[in-house]
C-alpha cells in the first residue's frame, strides 16, 4: 500500500487572548503523525503556558530540524509595542512564506477590533485579498453544505446599498473563476441563492432587491433560485453551495446544522483555512474549547 504523503503546512497563532493555544495543545498528540505543521508567532508567548517542547525552526521554508515529537516554531519577534502590529508583521511574514512554497496556511482567530480601530480592516479574507492584490472570497465549508455570503463584515442596514446589478455579477463571475481554478477539490451538486426580504419581497412589495437578483441568476445557468431563506435549510442535498446576500442569513443555519466546519479564502495562490469560529475570550483558561474545526483545517 503506497504511504500517504504527510503535508507541510503554517499556522498563524494569532490572537494570544484566545483559545487558540489551547486550541493547539489539544490537538498536538492527535495531529503530530498526520501532518508537519510550523507555527508562525513570538516563541515568548508559548513558552508562558506550553507545557510541550518547543522545537526553534530557523527555516520556514525546509522545516529542516523538524522534530514530530515537539512543536516546532518559527519565531516572529514583535515590533512594536502594539499587538496589532505586531500580529499583521506575522501575517505578512507567513503569507510570503505560503506564496512562495504553497503549502497551507492555517490562520487561527483574531480579535478583529484591535485593528479596526486603528485601520481599515474588514477581516482576515478581505486583508489577505488586499496584500496579494486579489480578488477574496470567503466560502464557510461545512460536512453537510457550504456557504458563501455576498457582503461580510459590515453593518447590516448597509447590506441594501450591495444589492446591485453590477456589483453581484461581478461577484459571481469572480465566484466562479475562483471555483474552476480552486485546490481545494470543491465540487457542489447544487448552488443555491437566497433571496434578500423575506419571501423574496412579495413581488416586489417589500423592496425590488429579489427583483435584482432574480433577473441576474437567470444568467448564470449553474444557480438556482433566489429561494425563500426561512425554508431552505429543510432539506438540504449533500454538497449543496448557498449563496446569500448577508453574513448571517446563512451562518446561522451553516453553524447549527454543520459538525464539522471550516473557513475557506478562494482567489489567492495557495490554501488558506481558519476555523469556524473567533476568538472566544470567555472560556480562556477553562479547558472548554472544541477543537473540531480547527482539526477539520489541519486535515482538509
Amino acid at each position: 500500500m503506497k504511504k500517504l504523503e504527510i503535508k507541510n503546512k503554517y499556522v498563524l497563532l494569532g490572537d494570544e487572548d484566545s483559545i487558540n493555544i489551547e486550541l493547539i495543545l489539544k490537538s498536538f498528540q492527535y495531529l503530530k503523525n498526520k501532518v508537519r505543521y510550523l507555527l508562525i508567532c513570538n516563541k515568548n508567548v508559548l513558552l508562558k503556558k506550553c507545557k510541550i517542547r518547543i522545537n526553534e525552526i530557523y527555516d520556514p521554508i525546509s522545516f529542516k530540524e523538524y522534530k514530530k515529537n515537539e512543536l516546532n516554531v518559527f519565531n516572529v519577534n514583535d515590533v512594536s509595542n502594539k499587538k496589532y502590529l505586531n500580529i499583521l508583521n506575522q501575517i505578512n511574514i507567513v503569507n510570503n512564506l505560503a506564496n512562495l512554497t504553497k503549502y497551507d496556511l492555517i490562520t487561527l482567530p483574531i480579535n478583529k477590533a484591535l485593528f479596526k480601530k486603528n485601520l481599515d480592516f474588514t477581516g482576515m479574507t478581505e486583508y489577505l485579498g488586499k496584500i496579494n492584490e486579489k480578488t477574496t472570497i470567503m466560502m464557510m465549508h461545512g460536512d453537510k453544505f457550504s456557504v458563501i455570503p455576498f457582503t461580510t463584515h459590515i453593518n447590516i442596514k448597509l447590506i441594501h446599498k450591495y444589492i446591485k446589478s453590477q456589483k453581484i455579477n461581478s461577484f459571481l463571475n469572480d465566484l466562479f473563476t475562483n471555483l474552476d481554478n480552486s485546490n481545494y477539490g470543491l465540487n457542489f451538486n447544487e448552488i443555491k441563492f437566497l433571496c434578500y426580504n423575506p419571501h423574496c419581497g412579495e413581488n416586489g412589495t417589500l423592496g425590488n432587491e429579489d427583483l435584482v437578483l432574480r433577473k441576474i441568476i437567470k444568467n448564470y445557468k449553474k444557480i438556482k433560485g433566489p429561494y425563500p431563506a426561512d425554508s431552505s435549510f429543510n432539506k438540504i442535498k449533500d454538497s449543496t453551495l448557498f449563496i446569500s446576500s448577508y453574513h448571517d442569513q446563512v451562518l446561522i443555519p451553516f453553524k447549527i446544522l454543520n459538525k464539522k466546519t471550516l473557513n475557506l479564502t478562494l482567489g489567492l495562490n495557495y490554501r488558506r483555512l481558519s476555523p469556524a469560529h473567533g476568538t472566544a475570550k470567555d472560556i480562556i483558561n477553562k479547558n472548554l474549547a472544541d477543537n473540531t474545526s480547527y482539526l477539520a483545517c489541519q486535515l482538509f
